[in-house]
This record gives structure tokens, C-alpha cells and sequence, in this order.
């Protein structure tokens, strides 16, 4: 059993298929035709049917001209609450090579008389 949220969405776009379909002059029978599949499935679509394939409801925006706006439904770039949940989940801090040189230096000490000193950026001298 569909939630009702999910059934009203389901009718919203039922209904708009069907005024895209009856916008461009299609009859039914010719979506389906077109679609490759049987007007009654047209019909349960347009009526907003849960059990429609979405296989079928490709088919018919690939007739409408509307396809891609299927593949941009759940577009992950605008999903703002799972981008929120990725960014708490980042290292908040990250420690680079030269930082981590310079604590080493500092555990150390001064570097003594005549000893190599090792520069961040690679150099010795």
C-alpha cells in the first residue's frame, strides 16, 4: 500500500502526463501504440496507478519528448540534506607533511650545530 504522500505525487504526474499527452494531439491509443504497450496501461498511468512499470512511464516520455526529465528526478548535486550528511561525515581536520615536520622539529628541539636540517619542502642543508 502506497503512502499517501507518494499517491498524491503519483496523481500529479499522471495528470501531467496526460495534459502533455493531450497537448501534442496524442491520442491514447497511439501513445500506447508508440510506447509499446497497451492503452489500459496509458490509462492507469494518466490515473496516477502505482503499479504502472516504470520501464512503461520511460517509454511513454520517450514518446513525449520528455525523457530526461526522468533522469534528472533525483538529481544528487541538488539533494541538499544528503549533501549535509556527507559533510558532516569529511575529517574536519587534515594534517599535511609539512606539519607534521614541524611537530617532529618541535618534540625534538633546536636542530644542534653541524646536524642536517630538513626544510618542508624537501630541501636539506
Amino acid at each position: 500500500m502506497s503512502s499517501p504522500k507518494s499517491m498524491s505525487a503519483l496523481k500529479r504526474l499522471g495528470e501531467d502526463v496526460r495534459g502533455a499527452r493531450l497537448r501534442r494531439g496524442i491520442a491514447m491509443a497511439d501513445l500506447a501504440v508508440r510506447a509499446g504497450t497497451s492503452p489500459s496501461s496509458v490509462a492507469r498511468l494518466e490515473k496516477g496507478d502505482p503499479g504502472v512499470a516504470i520501464g512503461t512511464l520511460a517509454d511513454v516520455l520517450v514518446v513525449l519528448g520528455l525523457v530526461e526529465r526522468l533522469a534528472d528526478l533525483i538529481d544528487i548535486r541538488k539533494d541538499d540534506l544528503g549533501l549535509a550528511l556527507a559533510n558532516e561525515r569529511l575529517p574536519r581536520r587534515a594534517r599535511s607533511f609539512a606539519t607534521t615536520l614541524r611537530r617532529q622539529k618541535a618534540k625534538e628541539g633546536s636542530p644542534q650545530d653541524g646536524a642536517d636540517v630538513v626544510d618542508p619542502d624537501g630541501a636539506a642543508f
